[in-house]
């Protein structure tokens, strides 16, 4: 990554978009200012998500934040996006839209998505957008996302779920079908830890017939799985009824880890569920960035149902760092000119996927 970003980015021909969160997160300057740093050409439009009553301390290090990436890169814009609306209903992912429908691309070669101060139910819309955009052949040319990985951060920033459980903005698949009602729903939660009043709603809300909860192996806490399992025992044994054989394991630091096991999933039921209504999978990335976009990736892919709990909040503890010295930056070249076209499928155990 440190010479992929000066040899890639800081070549003269390259012309950035960077869209970035503007928030509290102590990750919130980490791809800016390395895209400075190495003197690419970069526009910016900084993400502000505002949700209602939040802590001063979020708001002061929100606010610090913004500061450093103004400084960071001179040619930048403040986008405010209100999450809730006035009756509590999530609007966060349709207003990004709207806001990227009346944005210039013109004379653009990359868009950067920085993920790691965005929220799935912003961050997923957007990379969305763009994803289409380069499929109808619109350009820009280059989607790239970014994520400071930090499993520790991503455990101590707690979010508070909203009461309303619903798709995220874009990702609904063919879950509101008529024809969906009689598929059988496979949900793939990522457990994490703290959220099972939120996994709970989504449970109820998705009512699948099976789960096969995901957890983190490799991870960078050995034990973080063992952890897990036995925070969400009662779901696991009572709630949802997982046989041990069913839960799925997935590299903590390589999206392409779990994003591989969400297709194997899918082209293994299909032809089981074909005579009986079809199958479909449903996914709610809670917890890690990282795993979050392998989701993502496969969501995609196969136009799979996000299920989401937008936040109304998040609480922290006050002992974080306001930055993070060296961040460990993740890179995914989703859509782009290292491609050919049409695009083969990527390797899955040694072999081209089905």
């Amino acid at each position: 990554m440190d010479s992929f970003l000066p040899d890639y980015f800081a070549q003269e021909d390259r012309r950035i978009l960077l869209l970035a969160g503007a928030g509290f997160d102590p990750r919130s300057r980490a791809v800016a200012s390395r895209l400075s740093e190495v003197g690419a050409s970069v526009r910016a439009l900084f993400i502000k998500e505002n949700r209602p009553n939040p802590p001063q301390g979020q708001v002061d290090r929100a606010g610090a934040n913004t500061t450093a990436l103004l400084a960071a890169v001179p040619e930048r814009e403040i986008v405010p996006v209100e999450i809730f609306g006035p009756d509590g209903a999530v609007i966060g992912g349709r207003n990004i839209i709207g806001i990227l429908n009346r944005q210039n691309f013109e004379g653009l070669t990359d868009i950067v998505v920085d993920v790691s101060a965005l929220s799935v139910g912003t961050s997923f819309p957007i990379i969305r957008y763009f994803a289409e955009r380069i499929g109808r052949g619109r350009g820009p040319a280059n989607l790239h996302v970014f994520v400071a990985h930090d499993p520790r951060l991503d455990a101590d920033i707690r979010s508070i779920p909203s009461d309303a459980p619903g798709y995220v903005h874009g990702f609904k698949g063919g879950s509101t079908l008529f024809a969906a009602a009689e598929a059988a729903r496979l949900w793939l939660p990522q457990l994490a830890s703290g959220r099972r009043g939120a996994l709970g709603r989504l449970y109820d809300f998705v009512e699948p017939h099976d789960t096969c909860p995901i957890l983190p192996f490799p991870a960078s806490d050995p034990r973080l799985g063992d952890a897990l399992a036995a925070e969400y025992i009662t779901e696991l044994e009572s709630t949802w009824s997982v046989d041990t054989r069913n839960i799925v394991y997935a590299d903590e630091s390589d999206p392409v880890d779990l994003y591989r096991t969400i297709l194997r999933l899918d082209d293994l039921r299909q032809p089981v569920f074909t005579e009986t209504g079809g199958s479909m999978l449903v996914l709610s990335p809670l917890g890690s960035k990282v795993m979050a976009l392998g989701a993502l990736m496969a969501a995609l892919e196969r136009d799979l149902p996000v299920a989401h709990l937008e936040p109304i909040g998040y609480e922290m503890e006050g002992s974080i760092l306001a930055e993070i010295a060296e961040p460990h930056l993740v890179h995914i070249w989703l859509e782009g000119e290292i491609y050919p076209r049409p695009r083969s499928a990527l390797l899955a155990e040694g072999k081209s996927a089905p």
